[in-house]
């Protein structure tokens, strides 16, 4: 089983943290081989950041997403940018708040309003685990339970309440 996940939004979202998050998830508690890459702006917000996560029961022998098979789209401009990397019939996760759902192709679209739902929650930082939950929950490549001790090895310690608490709220926007 080779899945491939691309997380993309624009600077400041924590794109890049969710995909090192569910790589080191998917390697240290997953026990399957997992490769993260990233790339944005030089700017710190306000361009364009993806991050892609290879997951994997095999051997990953190229480290770059080709298709992906799960898609996190947080804003329309990585929407725009990066749907033509996203594999016929897959599913894309997106934010209805801050991207068209009208998503044009053959694709699951799952909406997640993570930003409201952050913003409920009192921490607009945690749109990223929301994002993540709602794909662990539909995917199944990863488990709460993963993710949530790789947040403990990852995040500032006074962070890490509200991010858990982020992932399980997107799950059950799922």
């Amino acid at each position: 089983m080779r899945t491939e996940v691309r997380i993309a939004g624009t600077g400041g979202m924590g794109v890049v943290l969710a995909g090192v998050v569910l790589g080191h998830a998917a390697v240290v508690y997953g026990g399957m081989d997992a490769v993260q890459t990233q790339s944005y702006g030089s700017e710190a917000r306000g361009t364009a950041a993806k991050s892609e996560v290879i997951i994997s029961d095999e051997t990953i022998r190229y480290p770059k997403v080709i298709k992906a098979d799960y898609s996190i789209f947080m804003s329309q401009k990585a929407l725009d940018m990066y749907l033509s990397g996203a594999k016929d019939g897959s599913v894309i996760i997106i934010d209805p708040d801050l991207v068209q759902s009208d998503v044009p192709g053959n694709f699951e679209v799952i909406s997640v309003p993570a930003m409201r739902t952050a913003d409920e929650l009192g921490a607009r930082m945690t749109s990223n685990m929301i994002m993540l939950g709602a794909l662990a929950k539909k995917s199944g490549i990863i488990t709460l339970d993963a993710l949530e001790a790789a947040l403990r090895d990852l995040v500032p310690e006074k962070t890490i309440e509200m991010n858990t608490r982020g992932l399980h709220a997107g799950a059950r926007l799922v």
